[in-house]
């Protein structure tokens, strides 16, 4: 009996495909070795080489909706806020028909308008709000005490400390709705338990990234242009190798 998955990759005009699936879901996610911080982005790499031109156009297009949003004061950046779990979708839903032998095509950047919009939405909402009262509370503590370059370096480091576990409830939140069902808090909670469970493999991709990142942004971050699409379909690659368990194992 073949199984269905409602989620699969869309071919050249977007419409709905029937792909079996060939791994069982682990909910939750499971621990990975940290050697596969590295394995993400090779595998990200690989994804990318194979239409090139196409990732980055995705970027370019990404990077001039960004842009435009950035022209619009107050309600472009809280726009892009929300919609970033939306494109994030679509991304891996690129990434999805690439690894099942499918074109990856400029209009995967928006398919998750046509995918679990709602929830995605909703994932984007709660991490607006959740930055914003976090923003609030080291501005007050900022406002309240004696304005130094320490404070303000200080500051900073509680920002950090406190974004850091709603950046690991977004980090595979997308994946997780647009082909699991899952709900917006529901993905979240997911997300960040599979990233609790890789803090040793997530460290060793967070070093690679910082050293590649150094190098791609010195021809004029033109080297970006490879990199942000990596970094794209690493989280993919990721999503896959935590969450999904090949069958009969």
């Amino acid at each position: 009996m073949t199984v269905v998955n409602p989620y699969a990759a869309p071919k050249a005009a977007l419409a709905d495909e029937t792909v079996p699936l060939d791994a069982d879901y682990v909910p939750g996610g499971q621990a990975r070795p940290a050697s596969h911080g590295w394995a993400w982005i090779a595998e990200g790499w690989h994804l990318f080489k194979r239409q090139p031109g196409i990732w980055i156009g995705i970027v370019l297009l990404l990077l001039a909706i960004m842009l435009a949003a950035a022209f619009i004061p107050v309600l472009g950046g809280l726009a892009l806020s929300l919609f970033v779990p939306v494109f994030a979708a679509g991304i891996v839903i690129g990434c999805k028909a690439l690894e099942t032998g499918r074109d990856l095509e400029i209009g995967h950047l928006f398919a998750g308008f046509r995918e679990r919009t709602g929830p995605l939405v909703g994932i984007g909402a709660l991490y607006l709000g959740a930055s914003l009262v976090i923003m609030l509370v080291v501005g007050l503590g900022i406002g309240a005490g004696t304005r130094t370059t320490m404070t303000y370096f200080l500051a900073l480091l509680v920002a950090m400390a406190l974004l850091l576990p709603v950046v690991m409830a977004i980090w595979f939140a997308a994946p997780l709705a647009v082909f699991h069902g899952h709900g917006a808090l529901e993905a979240m909670k997911g997300s960040f338990s599979g990233c609790l469970k890789n803090v040793m493999p997530f460290l060793w991709y967070s070093v690679i990234f910082v050293a590649l990142g150094f190098l791609a942004s010195l021809p004029l971050l033109l080297g970006w242009l490879v990199l942000g699409p990596v970094l794209a379909a690493s989280i993919y690659t990721a999503y896959r190798d935590i969450y999904l368990r090949p069958r009969g194992m």
